[in-house]
């Protein structure tokens, strides 16, 4: 498969989103305070590195299968109670940004899946997009546990 010059674009564009998302990943792992959520950050930028895996290989033409059924989503204790502590609100904090940048990256995919005319790649970005949303989900998930979002 031969990738036309707008879809090099947008493979290169989210391609450089993987790589802030990975390296973001990385620094909010170390540091997190609570356990759960360095851990969280720590798969999260491995899942962001299989993603750049792909997109690389799709920049190639070849673009691989979407891996296959998702796995269960990690439940979290709750750390933090409603009062505010300096760990909390920094780790709230590391929480939302990473939150902001999985809606980020989702939209993206979301337009990039209707400029491809190859129905392989169109697939693969559609499933790279729905694992971005599980991962705002997951992020969700923490956050809701432990007070710090609504």
């Amino acid at each position: 498969m031969q990738l036309n010059q707008k879809e090099c674009g947008f493979v290169k564009e989210l391609m450089e989103q993987e790589k802030l998302c990975i390296e973001k990943y990385q620094r909010s792992a170390e540091a997190a305070k609570d356990g759960q959520l360095r851990q969280l950050f720590s798969d999260l930028a491995a899942k962001e590195q299989a993603h750049l895996d792909s997109l690389n290989q799709l920049e190639q033409g070849n673009p691989p299968a979407p891996s296959g059924a998702a796995s269960p989503l990690p439940t979290f204790k709750a750390v933090y109670t409603a009062a505010d502590t300096p760990e909390k609100q920094s780790d709230c904090y590391l929480c939302t940004d990473a939150l902001s940048g999985e809606k980020h990256v989702s939209a993206l995919y979301d337009t990039s899946v209707f400029e491809f005319r190859d129905e392989s790649a169109r697939k693969l970005l559609g499933h790279i997009q729905g694992e971005e949303q599980t991962h705002g989900k997951m992020i969700y998930d923490y956050m809701a546990a432990n007070a710090m979002y609504g």
